[in-house]
């Protein structure tokens, strides 16, 4: 959720089962006071906030020390997600997630689990040797640290992707839960605008794969092809570990909870 869906997230209250992981995305065009609100809204509700941290965003330590003692008076701390951010170039000292992660700033102020990133299906702008280097190197720094830690994953469409990457990812000793991020029901047209923007595969073999065409625009579309497949190939593979979803509530936190509820109910 982002800091305009307070009124979102009260509307789905009832559909989100109690201690549900709820992100708090933190977006260039939303203040202090909008994510911190969002946090606490979250805890209020029965729900566990996960506020991310946008390293690259941060224009001083200073700046990451008011972010997490606000979110750490509304018990909004145990569960963050650094992430390097979008800036080309860092805003401030802090030039990736693991730059963030090493600073020790984040246990300071109570933090127990990090997430961090992971790119199945690549992205856009870093090459995959330098992904898959920033993943070991963030392994090492929080095994070194002690804490616990989760991979969540950008949304993907392309099964044949995620699991060759999860193969990956175990392969280099990484054993941290995996969540892979998927996106919620939504408009056709807005899940491909998604895609384009976070470099995401959208090419017509793979969403139609996925499970909705690209000669229809203006229909909607939803998870259950992409769930079921990756549920199919994972159920005999222990090697995966423990894998989980992450979704994206591209249509809404109400659409999205109903489609969890209805999806659960018919297994």
């Amino acid at each position: 959720m982002t800091g305009k869906d307070v009124e979102a997230l009260h509307d789905a209250k009832d559909l989100i089962p109690a201690g549900t992981k709820i992100n708090v995305t933190y977006l260039h065009n939303e203040d202090l006071e909008m994510r911190v609100a969002a946090a606490k809204a979250v805890r209020e509700l029965g729900f566990v906030p996960v506020p991310h941290i946008s390293a690259r965003r941060l224009q001083s330590q200073a700046q990451l020390e008011e972010f997490l003692d606000r979110l750490q008076q509304v018990g909004a701390t145990e569960h963050v997600f650094a992430v390097g951010g979008d800036p080309a170039e860092p805003e401030g000292p802090y030039e990736d997630s693991l730059a963030l992660i090493r600073s020790g700033v984040l246990q300071k102020y109570g933090a127990r689990e990090i997430s961090i990133a992971g790119y199945p299906e690549g992205h856009p702008d870093i090459s995959d040797d330098v992904l898959w280097r920033a993943l070991e190197g963030k392994y090492a720094a929080l095994r070194e640290q002690g804490l616990d830690a989760v991979v969540l994953t950008q949304f993907a469409f392309d099964t044949d992707a995620v699991t060759t990457w999860i193969d990956a990812v175990r392969g280099r000793g990484v054993d941290f839960p995996i969540r892979i991020g998927t996106p919620g029901p939504a408009g056709v047209k807005r899940l491909l605008g998604f895609a384009r923007r976070f470099g995401v595969g959208s090419n017509a073999m793979i969403v139609r794969k996925y499970g909705f065409s690209l000669t229809n625009l203006m229909g909607t579309a939803g998870p259950d092809r992409f769930v079921n497949d990756l549920a199919g190939r994972l159920v005999d593979d222990p090697a995966a570990g423990d894998v989980g979803l992450h979704f994206y509530a591209f249509g809404g936190l109400r659409a999205t909870s109903e489609w969890v509820r209805d999806f659960v109910s018919e297994r």
